[in-house]
């Protein structure tokens, strides 16, 4: 699928086996025009790494999404780069470790809720309502999320809870950005080895229990949802707002 001309900011790339990273190599395969944030400075040189492995220009930002004025300098910098922007990539989650495991009522806090949702569902709101501005006609905006939005998935925990904010997010954003041509979706990725699966207590168990009872009688990869990101950003879906749509080998439909 062309993206020939497309301008598109990517949000959460942080290292090679990141599922925003193998999404920026696709869309960059595919000719599109690329804007990588880094969070801090710990994290510059890896998304530097990464940018300059591949084939086209890419813009190099910082952005900590925790800080409206640094997604506000984003949307500048990128609007004097650029002028308007069409795509926006946000594979953006966090949580405090200590709340990713063990019992959810005995662990969980105030401020930790606060900092799951800010991070991994406000965010994703935010970036829309700055960089509205400057979004072109038949703009599409992508999201990441996951299975535990909805069902009990062990030391998932407070991340489920952000999720299905960051799904009712999508559905929202797209009623509210529909009647200026801009669609909202979301893949609900399979687990995948990412450095934020990391954080998760026994995601070894995870993948064996995916592979065992998905349809498909295995894992999810990295190209898989990268393709299924280059589709849903393209114009190719055009119909398409508002919309979950699994990437999981069909482990969604599981009933046991």
């Amino acid at each position: 699928m062309n993206l020939k001309n497309k301008k598109v900011l990517i949000i959460g790339v942080a290292s090679k086996r990141s599922i925003a990273t193998r999404i920026a190599e696709v869309f960059d395969e595919n000719g599109a025009q690329l804007a990588l944030t880094y969070q801090n400075e710990k994290l510059q040189s890896r998304v530097e790494d990464i940018a300059s492995s591949l084939s086209n220009t890419v813009l190099i930002h910082p952005c900590d999404l925790s800080k409206d004025s640094e997604i506000c300098q984003l949307r500048d910098y990128l609007q004097s780069e650029w002028g308007s922007i069409d795509i926006i990539i946000h594979s953006a989650a966090f949580a405090p470790r200590e709340l990713l495991g063990g019992d959810f009522v005995k662990n969980i806090t105030r401020e930790g809720f606060q900092i799951a949702h800010d991070i991994s569902s406000y965010t994703f709101t935010a970036l829309a309502r700055e960089f509205v501005g400057i979004m072109n006609d038949k703009s599409s905006l992508l999201t990441l999320t996951y299975l535990g939005s909805e069902r009990v998935i062990k030391n998932y925990n407070i991340m489920g809870l952000a999720k299905a904010s960051l799904e009712a997010n999508v559905r929202y954003m797209s009623h509210s950005l529909g009647s200026k041509n801009i669609r909202v979706n979301a893949i609900s990725a399979g687990p995948i080895k990412t450095l934020a699966a990391a954080g998760i207590a026994g995601f070894s168990d995870i993948l064996k229990l995916v592979e065992e009872k998905s349809a498909l009688k295995r894992n999810v990869t990295l190209d898989e949802v990268a393709n299924t990101a280059l589709f849903l950003s393209s114009d190719s879906a055009s119909g398409i707002t508002g919309q979950i749509v699994y990437v999981d080998c069909g482990f969604n439909t599981s009933g046991t």
